[in-house]
């Protein structure tokens, strides 16, 4: 793990330097860089599976250049299959990664598995690639020269001027976080999961390498051959995450998902230490008391972390400093928090569940989401559509139902935010009904074109790519690397998630139990204890403490300077708030509130 960074055309030195500086967190252990007229290649280090000094970026082989970030879990095997046609001198993975080049040209990616963010330059030629599961990061701006960097902040310098992107704007409301190629700053962009992007000649051209719907649907219909072949690959994918030459933890809830991983550990003859949040004197959001069960049905070791609403709060600003951009995750400063306190216990590597509930239907909703795409076949459905039309509501339900009458699309991600209705009646500008689906198009459209039929399918491919990749996993990156920490997500290993898409999925559905498939493969390591718990998730009391600090109130301030949002409607939704409703929509215009304050206003 740690952090790339780079310039290709005309740059200040000095500003070149602070720049790189800024992503210091990201790689503590050691920053190199290769310099000269037009260029400024560099790299922060962060050492995890090989400390020695050899093995420091960036790498310098004949005309190519590389600066990599991630882990590749299979480069000794690489490395075998390449030493006949590479002379090897180090044991680092960069180097791996350049001899498969040098064999398969950009088609090297494929053979990688794990999680990377790379650079690459070949002669005049720079190459970028984000891993398929958008697990590590990767932005870029292209003015004077072409910048690159793991983080936005080190890109934000090289701008004339900070202006906000409406797309980032809009896609943020609707689905938690900017949709790529957007970034709240016009003129910095990201790459989405599975892309690279190819910089020759002052030209920018960006291609797909990868896509989950390739997976052939369906070869496995056989629940008990499904099964079989997860528990193999599942364990596999844990496996060979254990592996590296500096400490690692494990974070531990009372679910499935993280119980999964510490078993397959410690059947792997690894006892990871692991760690529970807990909230002073709010129980409703506390899971220490079902970590605890967990920890002594596992026999693993836990250590819990109480937070209290001064830590919070402390933590906040900080926490959305790391994030660089909006991104509405109440979440991430508990867990800024947390790897705060893994950091001072002295560990690199944290393991966690992420992606589980995408893959195998963890989520109440999907059910619900299947149940409602049956109206759609309906034969006779205008009375209904005419119906809800003429009695519009901000309930997520009347929202489902309509468009199931409407004959669009139902699901929309599972971090759906503000529907395009709710944006229209709560902004100063006009939001047509279904503008929000030219953000999935590019998603909606590779899947319609693949051999898969099923919606479930979709609900995990977009999800994946949405509410995982830009959501989930941006937070996961940036409050982990904040404290030179690498997150590692073996449900995200994409052999066990391709799995997973060419598997019938009615496997996953037909009973009616969420995540069914999961807990049938990994019932004879897990104790029916945990697999039995209802779903919890990692809620906290974000609202309870911006609302009696009184920030609350900077929603309005900010408001009253940009006119983004009708005051009334504005007024409804804090009160609403305030009692329960509409949580996260408040806590997205918090974020977005200290955003536009600190670079705009």
């Amino acid at each position: 793990m740690c952090a790339i960074f780079g310039i290709l055309g005309e740059y200040d030195e000095s500003l070149a330097k602070k720049a790189l500086g800024t992503l210091a967190h990201r790689g503590p252990d050691f920053c190199g860089v290769v310099q000269r007229k037009n260029l400024f290649f560099a790299h922060q280090r962060l050492s995890i599976t090989d400390t020695h000094s050899h093995s420091n970026q960036p790498l310098l082989h004949e005309k190519i250049l590389l600066s990599f970030n991630g882990e590749i879990y299979n480069f000794k095997e690489l490395k075998q299959e390449l030493a006949g046609e590479f002379n090897f001198k180090t044991m680092s993975e960069g180097e791996v990664i350049i001899a498969a080049y040098l064999k398969w040209g950009v088609e090297f990616v494929t053979h990688l598995r794990g999680m990377f963010a790379i650079a690459l330059l070949d002669d005049e030629t720079l190459y970028l690639f984000r891993d398929r599961l958008g697990k590590k990061p990767l932005f870029f701006t292209h003015d004077k020269a072409f910048v690159f960097a793991s983080e936005i902040k080190a890109l934000i310098p090289f701008l004339q001027k900070v202006e906000m992107e409406s797309d980032a704007l809009l896609s943020y409301l609707s689905f938690l976080a900017p949709t790529p190629p957007f970034t709240f700053f016009k003129k910095i962009k990201k790459l989405a999961a599975g892309e690279y992007l190819t910089f020759k000649e002052g030209h920018i051209e960006i291609k797909r390498y990868f896509d989950l719907l390739d997976a052939k649907p369906n070869l496995i219909t056989d629940k008990d051959e499904a099964v079989f072949l997860l528990q193999k690959r599942l364990e596999e994918s844990i496996n060979i995450r254990l592996h590296s030459a500096v400490p690692m933890a494990s974070l531990l809830s009372g679910g499935i998902d993280s119980a999964t991983i510490n078993a397959y550990a410690l059947k792997g003859g690894v006892n990871l230490q692991t760690y529970t949040l807990g909230y002073k004197n709010f129980a409703k959001y506390d899971e220490r008391q079902n970590a605890r069960e967990s920890a002594e049905l596992l026999g693993v070791k836990n250590q819990e972390v109480e937070i209290l609403q001064s830590e919070f709060l402390d933590a906040l600003d900080k926490t959305l400093d790391a994030l660089d951009e909006p991104l509405n995750d109440p979440a991430a400063v508990p867990l800024y928090l947390l790897f705060e306190r893994i950091k001072k216990d002295g560990y690199k590597v944290v393991l966690s569940g992420e992606g589980s509930d995408e893959l195998f239907l963890g989520y109440r909703q999907y059910f619900e989401f299947l149940d409602i795409q049956n109206l759609s076949k309906l034969k006779n459905k205008n009375w209904l559509s005419g119906y809800f039309h003429s009695n519009f509501s901000m309930n997520r339900e009347w929202e489902r139902y309509k468009r199931v009458f409407d004959e669009t699309l139902l699901f929309r991600t599972s971090g759906e935010n503000f529907t395009d209705l709710q944006k229209n009646v709560a902004m100063r500008r006009n939001v047509r009904d279904n503008e929000s689906l030219k953000y999935l198009k590019n998603y909606r459209d590779r899947f319609e074109a693949s051999s898969h039929t099923d919606e479930s399918i979709w609900y995990s491919y977009i999800d994946l790519h949405l509410f995982q990749a830009e959501h989930f996993l941006s937070k996961l990156d940036r409050v982990s690397m904040a404290h030179g920490i690498e997150s590692r997500t073996p449900f995200l290993d994409h052999k066990l998630v391709s799995l997973v898409f060419s598997i019938d999925p009615k496997l996953r559905y037909e009973d009616g139990v969420t995540k069914s498939l999961l807990k049938s493969v990994v019932a004879p390591l897990v104790d029916k204890k945990i697999l039995s718990r209802r779903k919890k998730g990692f809620s906290n009391p974000y609202m309870e403490y911006i609302i009696e600090s009184g920030k609350i109130t900077l929603i309005k301030e900010v408001n009253e300077q940009t006119g983004i949002f009708k005051r009334e409607i504005l007024d409804e939704h804090i009160q609403k708030a305030s009692s329960g409703g509409f949580k996260q929509h408040i806590w997205g215009l918090y974020v977005l509130s200290v955003w536009i304050k600190k670079y705009l206003l």
